[in-house]
């Protein structure tokens, strides 16, 4: 089954060496790309790029940004690319027509449901101010309608993955008391779990109550949904990070601070090295399914890659 979820950054990079303790701090300047692709759009809303994800039951990958929700085009992509999902087809990135907000979590949470958190925008007046809570939309982010917390929470970062029961767990971190907060009710209620400086988190789709995050000092796991954490030994450093579906075999695969895509075996012990992103990245999504499909953002624009990041293929180029 296609991996739904995605992982979400909190904040934009300035340049390679930027450490993760500075990142912690929020959005900062992307960097004007020299790359340009072929069969490109070339795009100013993807100044902040914070999340990634895409939906197999429309076949279509969006883009959370400062400046709403885009959908990506994929369309070039080879037939691996969600496997058994409606063709997209699109060769070029277009805006949703729904608000240009500054959705700073936001991830493909089921098939045709996705959630988001963040800000208004300077013009919008259907969303809660200052800080829109948890959104949902089913219909390719039209429209938005709150699911709780309007107006006091922004999550700058989410997961969502399905209990036993069908209904959403959804975890959320809250980056103004940098505490994980959790939904088991589709996100409607939520409890309090670790207080914690991460720079992302990911759930397992196979296991709920397991959620991994980055923070400064390494990558760390949570075996009891995110109430506490502990380091996971022999880890590489990792600055985004993503589960991997069953039929990937599992495991995390994330990316570096300065660009090394790294992906886990099933079982946990082996980390293996891939390509890398150019610069520093932004987002990361993993699309599950009949191939490692992986999308990120870095100083290229929005890419992604089959082979764990020793080629990409850039969708949407950054505007220089």
């Amino acid at each position: 089954m296609t991996n739904l979820r995605s992982t979400f950054r909190l904040g934009g990079i300035a340049v390679v060496t930027l450490s993760l303790a500075a990142a912690l701090a929020g959005c900062t300047p992307t960097p004007e790309s020299s790359a340009t692709g072929e069969n490109t759009t070339n795009t100013a809303a993807f100044e902040h790029i914070h999340g990634l994800g895409a939906d197999p039951s429309t076949g279509t990958t969006y883009a959370g940004t400062h400046q709403g929700v885009w959908q990506i085009p994929t369309g070039l992509l080879p037939d691996s690319y969600l496997a058994g999902a409606p063709n997209d087809g699109r060769t070029q990135a277009s805006a949703s027509d729904g608000p240009a907000f500054d959705a700073m979590g936001f991830t493909v949470a089921a098939p045709g449901l996705l959630l988001a958190s963040g800000h208004p925008g300077a013009d919008e007046s259907t969303l809660s101010a200052p800080n829109v809570g948890l959104i949902s939309s089913t219909d390719a982010a039209t429209t938005w309608s709150n699911l709780s917390l309007a107006g006091t929470t922004d999550f700058h970062d989410l997961d969502a993955v399905a209990l036993p029961s069908g209904v959403l767990r959804v975890y959320g971190y809250d980056a103004a008391d940098g505490t994980v907060s959790i939904s088991d009710d589709d996100g409607a209620t939520w409890s309090s779990g670790a207080a914690v400086g991460l720079r992302d988190l990911a759930a397992d789709p196979a296991n709920p109550d397991q959620v991994f995050a980055t923070t400064e000092s390494g990558l760390v796991r949570s075996d009891d949904a995110g109430r506490t954490f502990l380091p996971v030994p022999g880890a590489p450093m990792l600055y985004l990070i993503d589960v991997q579906d069953a039929a990937a075999g599992g495991g995390v695969v994330g990316i570096g601070p300065e660009g090394v895509v790294w992906h886990q075996d099933a079982e946990g012990e082996i980390w293996t090295r891939g390509g890398q992103t150019e610069g520093s990245p932004e987002a990361l999504g993993f699309v599950g399914g009949s191939a490692p499909w992986l999308l990120a953002a870095d100083r290229r624009g929005v890419v992604a890659s089959d082979d764990f990041g020793l080629t990409w293929t850039v969708l949407v180029a950054t505007q220089a």
